[in-house]
């Protein structure tokens, strides 16, 4: 099959994001993407405490023609307090480890280097300072960024940017203009269009490509019956998201279209947007979304949903 160049597989999942899951299924879902002719792969140290950058690792040893983008940021290292438990930032693994911030130029490239260790990969493609928003440096964006420079200018990776869901953080980082790429997780989709307004401005005038990512929103895109259960960037959804998921999902239901093709194929009417990320818990998840990436939408939908007031 060819490749499906404009999806990418996120592997938060694969890091027992929220619950446990077993090494098999995890790789059956990454076996699953690649038969579907997925090439481009997104992780994170923060991922299970480096768990998912080893079970993405694992598979692509020996394979050849992908693309992988890991961030940087967040060093692992021994917890010397640990008596047992689980990592307290949602990931069903053994806090044996804490993360240690440094968005210092040493601390950047440290990452870099450990997560190569960890995946086995002699290189990775795009390097992403991860959600420094959180991370209580002093450093500015530029700061930061001088040392995302320097891992690309030294031939380590081919491209650097900043991965977030803050669209403030995003606009300040692409506002450098030295990034090639940025993240935006969560802020351009159906229900939350923030970075289109706040961040994407800076990318046009500086030649940034954008990477859509969580373009479900925590999954309140995806699923088939929206209600209180239903989560909005990992907390409840609010009864106006709601309101506005339904008006999306009436909307799909008169043009013909799902609402997955909807949410999947919205970011990249931008041209900024290069491909999207979605992450998956099942391999049918996989299948289903390289299906809704080819789903014919009409024109129609979106001004159907520029009339509702769903889309800006």
């Amino acid at each position: 099959m060819a490749p499906v160049s404009r999806l990418g597989l996120g592997t938060a999942t694969l890091g027992n994001l929220r619950r446990p899951m077993c090494g098999d299924r995890a790789r059956a879902i990454l076996a699953t993407a690649w038969a579907c002719g997925v090439r481009h792969f997104d992780t994170a140290p923060h991922y299970g405490l480096g768990l998912a950058e080893r079970r993405l690792g694992s598979f692509l040893h020996g394979r050849q023609g992908f693309t992988v983008s890991t961030k940087v940021g967040r060093l692992l290292r021994p917890d010397p307090d640990w008596t047992g438990g689980l990592d307290p930032e949602g990931f069903a693994v053994p806090a044996a480890l804490r993360r240690a911030w440094d968005l210092g130029v040493d601390g950047l490239r440290r990452s870099l280097e450990e997560s190569l260790v960890r995946t086995g990969l002699d290189r990775v493609d795009v390097a992403y300072v991860h959600d420094p928003e959180r991370s209580g440096t002093d450093l500015t964006p530029e700061q930061v960024v001088t040392g995302l420079v320097r891992l690309r200018d030294e031939g380590l990776v081919d491209e650097v940017g900043v991965a977030s869901m803050t669209t403030g953080t995003l606009a300040d980082y692409a506002a450098t203009g030295a990034l090639d790429v940025v993240m935006v997780a969560g802020r351009h989709t159906l229900l939350d269009q923030s970075a289109a307004t706040e961040v994407f401005p800076h990318c046009r005038r500086h030649g940034t490509r954008v990477v859509a990512a969580a373009v479900f929103n925590s999954g309140l895109l995806s699923d088939p019956s929206p209600g209180t259960a239903s989560l909005f960037d990992y907390a409840p959804a609010t009864e106006e998201l709601l309101e506005r998921t339904r008006r999306v999902a009436a909307a799909c239901r008169e043009e013909g279209v799902t609402v997955t093709a909807a949410a999947l194929q919205f970011p990249l009417l931008d041209p900024l947007v290069s491909h999207v990320v979605v992450g998956a818990a099942e391999p049918e998840h996989v299948r289903a979304d390289v299906a809704a990436l080819a789903e014919p939408v009409p024109a129609s939908l979106w001004e159907r949903l520029r009339e509702t007031g769903v889309l800006r």
